[in-house]
């Protein structure tokens, strides 16, 4: 399993390294007030990739956050209770 974890890794790599390859042409990113930028194409595509996935982060990093705290205060109210019951913690 580990190998064909490698194996595609590998494949992987070359496909995008091809496609990066293969879509090296300039781009033009036209902005409000004649504001322009160019750059190769896969330069922004890779920039707004990054872009959206910490974008993604960032909206989840909220319910994530919530959930450890109600998950060390369950385990704190279980601590609790277990020692008023007497019952030793088994970790």
């Amino acid at each position: 399993m580990r190998y064909l974890n490698w194996v595609l890794r590998a494949l992987l790599f070359i496909v995008l390294l091809g496609f990066a390859a293969k879509n090296d042409q300039t781009v033009t990113l036209r902005y409000f007030f004649g504001y322009e930028w160019q750059s190769s194409l896969v330069i922004v595509l890779l920039i707004f990739f990054a872009a959206g996935a910490a974008v993604g982060v960032l909206a989840m990093l909220g319910n994530v956050l919530r959930q450890r705290r109600e998950i060390a205060r369950l385990k704190r109210d279980i601590r609790v209770k277990g020692k008023l019951a007497g019952i030793d913690e088994v970790q």
